[in-house]
């Protein structure tokens, strides 16, 4: 979702500059005497509203860029006090809570189903892995594949940055005195 919000941003930027940069050749061409003032005028008018547009794009997209930053904190800081929040509710509001974040859940063989809306499917998902362990410890283990540190996009050895290799660094150590 961010690369798209970046590359969005990154294109307007690019229409805003091409427009910057026709009517600074069209102003040269205005004073060389290429093209008259009427038409300097109108073309000029078009493409500075065209220019205007643009500018009220970059700025919504960049308003939803920190009101998703801001939702996002806000809806994990809610998570954290869910279990809290809905043990004091009452059966009707619990009701529309487990609506809003379950959808077609079942009750099969004494045994309840859910199936979690987006985005809280994700989050079941991290937690299952949390809980099943792989490695032992889990999700949260330091040798879990999803915190395994890369290279990153720097590869002079030199200033290769330590922190990426934070988890590494123990396997391999491991793995050279066998």
């Amino acid at each position: 979702m961010q690369k798209e919000h970046e590359a969005a941003i990154g294109r307007l930027q690019g229409e805003y500059d091409r427009l910057r940069h026709r009517l600074h050749a069209m102003y040269v061409d205005k004073l060389d005497g290429r093209i008259d003032g009427s038409f300097y005028t109108q073309m000029s008018d078009q493409w500075r509203i065209e220019q205007d547009k643009i500018a009220r794009e970059i700025a919504r997209h960049q308003a939803a860029d920190r009101s998703y930053l801001e939702e996002g904190t806000q809806l994990i800081e809610l998570a954290h006090g869910a279990q809290r929040l809905f043990a004091k509710q009452e059966a009707q509001e619990q009701r529309r809570l487990l609506n809003f974040v379950l959808s077609n859940s079942m009750w099969k063989d004494g045994e309840l189903t859910a199936t979690f809306r987006q985005p809280f499917n994700l989050i079941a998902e991290a937690t299952a892995a949390a809980s099943g362990g792989e490695g032992g410890g889990g999700l949260n283990s330091p040798g879990h594949p999803a915190w395994l540190g890369n290279l990153d996009s720097n590869q002079d050895k030199q200033s290769q940055s330590l922190l990426c290799y934070r988890y590494t660094i123990p396997q391999w150590i491991t793995q050279f005195n066998q």
